[in-house]
């Protein structure tokens, strides 16, 4: 399942050319920032920073369900 938070308008889905910016992993979660930035996750690193920096964001944009 897709998670969001706030609004989805110009963005694009998460390609296997975006890295984790943790490990370097194919990233499938996408932190925005509210102080501006984004930050690119995998599932694991996602999951791991989700309850701590989810409330900074603007975005919350979560792709993992395309893991097969």
């Amino acid at each position: 399942m897709t998670s969001t938070t706030g609004t989805l308008e110009g963005q694009t889905q998460l390609t296997a050319l975006d890295r984790c910016d943790r490990c370097g992993a194919q990233a499938y979660v996408r932190a925005e920032l509210a102080s501006g930035g984004a930050l690119l996750f995998c599932n694991h690193h996602g999951r791991a920073v989700e309850g701590t920096l989810r409330p900074k964001t603007l975005n919350w944009i979560d792709e993992s369900d395309r893991i097969s």
